[in-house]
């Protein structure tokens, strides 16, 4: 007896790349103090007025089988706010409602790819995403991108990608690792790229409340693009409702019954109770965004200003996200081998860079996902670090 290769195909060659973070958690579990910088975890919980809402439509009763593409208030609401933070015209049907962003990932590729399809996506990449296209029977290609030019992808490097077999592009921004929000004229230049390969283009737009610097566009906007663009939004970092798993999909109507079929022999839809607490959260206003956002804006200068004189480590430009990326490659060391001292000798656990792909080579990923004390006193211990490291 044997599992069937395509699960053997979505792991790939090579690795998860979370060893640190495996580690780092046995470690706090042995009781040792770690300053973990690796999981974009908030260090604040779901409000508790969202937890009341949500046991309320528990208790009214809104607790079975859900069917479809969610409640059709909810994608309301949602296509409501989609609008009007993208000036695109979105309507309920435009809606599907999946259970959390990575659902609304695989259920998209799933949608658009097939054995035999090629599914394009960037590097750095947030660790799913290769498993995520090969899960579809298709093979994935990663379109580098530079240190260089901040992690910018190069309307270059996607053609010379997309060979024939090519169907979809996946791209994120504000970005996962980098914390790089792409420019109207990167955007540009990935909307004219999926034009003449005649690509789907997959915006993972999950950090798009999170923006330091800057302005969010939604390359759904740009001239040609509504009808070949499938959004992926998500309740996780827009309202600190991880493990509530609530996101959904924006894209063309036959895109959203394509999902909502699959949803029939996948998940049967979110539960209803968590739906209505969605609901509820998304009706409390940008402002309470902006609250969920504000220490992400404060931990962003305070790396800023403990990696201000450093001489080992050069930071990409954090423009949004809850992320920042470090050039560290003036040590003489990999990301994998500064991340390993790192741990072992500071006890501060942050992501290589090649967790995330080869172009991150030499970098490191910290989340900025500890309370304001503790991450500049992590800051702080890991820019001398990486300076005593120095040649």
């Amino acid at each position: 007896m044997q599992l069937a290769p395509r699960i053997a195909h979505i792991a790939g060659t090579d690795g998860d790349g979370w060893g640190i973070y495996y580690r780092t958690r046995e470690m706090i579990r042995a009781g040792e103090r770690v300053l973990n910088l690796t999981i974009g975890e908030h260090d604040v919980k779901t409000d508790a007025a969202i937890l009341t809402a949500m046991h309320g439509a528990a208790m009214a009763g809104h607790t079975g089988y859900t069917f479809g593409a969610g409640l059709p208030e909810l994608r309301a609401a949602i296509a409501k706010r989609v609008q009007a933070r993208t000036g695109v015209a979105t309507r309920a049907e435009n809606v599907v409602v999946t259970p959390g962003g990575q659902s609304a990932l695989f259920s998209t590729h799933m949608a658009l790819l097939d054995r035999g399809d090629t599914g394009l996506y960037c590097a750095p990449f947030y660790p799913t995403y290769p498993g995520t296209i090969r899960a579809t029977g298709a093979e994935a290609v990663a379109v580098p991108t530079r240190s260089s030019r901040a992690f910018q992808p190069e309307a270059a490097a996607i053609m010379a990608a997309a060979t024939p077999t090519a169907r979809t592009l996946l791209i994120n921004s504000p970005n996962n690792p980098t914390g790089v929000i792409y420019s109207r004229e990167t955007l540009e230049g990935i909307a004219e790229a999926a034009q003449a390969a005649d690509l789907w283009l997959i915006s993972d737009e999950v950090y798009d409340t999170q923006v330091w610097e800057g302005q969010h566009l939604s390359p759904r906007a740009l001239p040609g693009m509504a009808e070949r663009t499938v959004v992926i939004g998500s309740m996780s970092k827009s309202h600190a409702m991880t493990g509530s798993r609530l996101g959904w999909v924006v894209a063309p109507e036959a895109v959203v019954e394509a999902i909502t079929l699959l949803s029939t022999v996948t998940t049967y839809g979110v539960p209803a109770f968590i739906q209505h607490a969605a609901l509820h959260a998304l009706a409390q206003g940008e402002g309470f965004e902006a609250g969920i956002a504000d220490p992400f804006r404060r931990r962003r200068e305070i790396a800023a200003r403990a990696l201000a004189g450093s001489q080992a480590i050069r930071a990409i430009p954090s423009a949004g996200a809850m992320y920042v990326m470090l050039d560290i490659r003036a040590t003489g060391l990999s990301g994998n081998a500064f991340a390993e001292r790192l741990l072992e000798e500071e006890r501060i656990a942050v992501m290589p860079g090649e967790s995330f792909g080869a172009p991150a080579a030499g970098h490191c990923r910290v989340a900025m996902t500890i309370p304001d004390d503790d991450f500049a006193e992590a800051m702080a211990r890991l820019a001398a670090f990486a300076d005593r490291l120095l040649p």
